[in-house]
């Protein structure tokens, strides 16, 4: 199991830093570790879960992978599990 997870730098909701949590090996893997964190399947967008800063060490202490967040996004489309948001592109 690969559950990856970077840093909370993310501004969002309730004045907090958000993280974004992934699987390079599958949705079902990853559904299953946020269901373990006790994270909202409200919280999954495309391809992974927000994670509030408040979470972020338990995700830790669970097994999730520290990495930078290109890191992340590196792996989550070398494992072809990346969805990018559908809409128009800006030339």
């Amino acid at each position: 199991m690969t559950i990856l997870i970077d840093p909370p730098l993310w501004p969002g909701p309730r004045d907090l830093l958000w993280s974004h949590l992934v699987s390079d090996v599958s949705y079902a893997e990853l559904h299953m570790f946020a269901r373990e964190l006790g994270l909202s399947e409200r919280a999954f967008e495309r391809d992974h879960y927000d994670v509030p800063q408040t979470l972020y060490d338990r995700a830790v202490a669970l097994g999730a992978v520290e990495v930078p967040g290109r890191v992340l996004v590196a792996r989550l489309r070398a494992a072809g599990l990346r969805r990018r948001k559908r809409g128009r592109r800006v030339s």
